[in-house]
């Protein structure tokens, strides 16, 4: 059961594109030669990334992925012909490791706020004390912060699941004297309904089932905001526009 969810994560579906475009790319690699139109080595690479394109776009795998498979094997080619050295590839793995931690499982990148988002969220803050608010993917900590400075009286939460976004914000907090508490871990471990704000700014890919979280756990009167990705099943209560022209934050109240 275990092995047949990992087989389900876009990133496992991915490599498997890319293995299973092995056999299609030779057996056109063949025909070509056997034509007198032998491929360059160049020529062979694009041809499977273009064959792993179509299966991912066959698979159903989002959008960005087709563009990925294409630019695979030819990135691999480039690192090759730089002969760079097998360190240099450890240690940006370590360092991607460290930043985007499970993105592959949870298929939610890094996606940073920004300020007129943030005092968005702080007008939405209800007025009386000790209010919770807390940021689901909080990354390097700026909106936690912010909220903790402009409302003193709240408690600001912020989660965060790759170790080194966590970390950094985190001691970013003690080292500023700010009142912010960040806290390691997976969004999906807590309980929604200790918060009276849910702010998240994740993936189109995880809204439905945030939504069905919120509704379950969340408190009457709180609320959920999502900047730029909505719940297409459930119309938003409220849609604020922060910047003009910019995507919006939808607010739905529970």
């Amino acid at each position: 059961m275990r092995s047949l969810r990992l087989v389900r994560l876009p990133a496992v579906r991915a490599l498997l594109a890319q293995v299973a475009a092995l056999l299609p790319t030779a057996a056109l690699a063949y025909m070509f030669d056997l034509l007198g139109l032998g491929l360059t080595l160049l020529s062979a690479v694009l041809l499977q990334g273009f064959v792993a394109m179509l299966i991912t776009w066959k698979i159903g795998l989002a959008s960005w992925w087709r563009i990925i498979q294409l630019l695979f094997p030819l990135a691999l080619l480039a690192a090759t012909a730089l002969q760079l050295p097998p360190v240099l590839f450890l240690v940006v793995f370590v360092v991607l490791l460290g930043w985007y931690w499970s993105t592959f499982r949870t298929q939610v990148p890094y996606f940073p706020s920004n300020l007129a988002v943030w005092r968005a969220v702080v007008e939405l803050m209800p007025p009386r004390p000790g209010v919770r608010v807390i940021d689901i993917g909080s990354g390097l900590g700026g909106m936690t912060m912010h909220l903790a400075q402009a409302r003193p009286d709240a408690q600001c939460f912020g989660i965060e699941l790759a170790p080194v976004p966590y970390f950094y914000s985190k001691w970013r907090a003690r080292l500023t004297g700010s009142h912010a508490t960040f806290i390691h871990g997976d969004y999906d471990k807590l309980d929604f309904g200790e918060y009276d704000i849910v702010f998240a700014y994740l993936s189109p890919a995880v809204m439905p089932a945030l939504f069905d979280k919120a509704k379950k756990e969340m408190k009457i009167g709180s609320l959920l905001a999502s900047y730029e990705f909505a719940v297409p099943a459930f119309k938003p209560d409220k849609t604020i526009h922060t910047t003009e022209g910019g995507p919006p934050l939808y607010i739905w109240v529970f």
